[in-house]
């Protein structure tokens, strides 16, 4: 899946003149937590709501809440900001977001802010790609880690009839292994189940009844 496929098009943005006090409200607001900073339609930075937290005084002290007033975001922003571009892969824009303990990635194109992706755009869109957020059952198994071991298990499936929502293949404990899950569109997998451990692969989950 791609980015653009993934991320929020409807983005709010600041300039680096707008007051903090503005920008915060902003935030609660639209109940986001990155904001943008754009100054000629040009990306130049990027703001968080504990950014902007962080900036506020106690409010005990009147005359300095009035100069946070007019105080800008462009004092505090950050603008070393890595982005996005809206055909990179998702995986890909995961992977920085972990890398670099970050929030968010403005997703540009042609010097332009287009959309946004954040954490929780990655995590829908991972219990999308999982199948998780539609009625399915899950299937874990062991099998040879060796060429073709996929397409085995698939055809078991084929013959079955049955449809998968999701397909993984993750390294096993059990060195000279390798586990495949899958969210099959039944809830009844146990005909499946019994294919596969007929064919001489170990079913790890569901454990076997009985």
């Amino acid at each position: 899946m791609l980015v653009e496929q993934a991320m929020t098009t409807d983005v709010i943005c600041v300039t680096p003149e707008t007051p903090i006090e503005e920008a915060l409200a902003i935030t609660t607001v639209n109940r986001i937590r990155h904001l943008p900073v754009v100054k000629d339609g040009e990306l130049v930075g990027i703001i968080s709501d504990r950014d902007l937290r962080n900036a506020m005084p106690s409010c005990l002290i009147e005359e300095e809440c009035e100069v946070l007033k007019d105080t800008p975001v462009g004092s505090i922003m950050k603008t070393n900001v890595t982005t996005a571009h809206p055909l990179d892969f998702v995986e890909d824009a995961a992977n920085i977001l972990y890398q670099k303990r970050i929030g968010c990635l403005p997703v540009v194109s042609c010097g332009k802010v287009v959309g946004i992706i954040t954490e929780r755009d990655i995590l829908h869109t991972l219990v999308e790609m999982m199948g998780v957020s539609s009625p399915t059952s899950r299937v874990e198994v062991q099998v040879p880690d060796r060429p073709g071991m996929l397409a085995e298990v698939a055809d078991i499936l084929r013959a079955r009839q049955m449809n998968a929502a999701s397909v993984m293949v993750f390294p096993s404990p059990t060195p000279g292994q390798k586990t495949i899950v899958l969210r099959l569109k039944t809830m009844d997998p146990r005909r499946f189940i019994s294919d596969v451990e007929n064919a001489g692969y170990k079913v790890v989950q569901p454990p076997a009844l009985g």
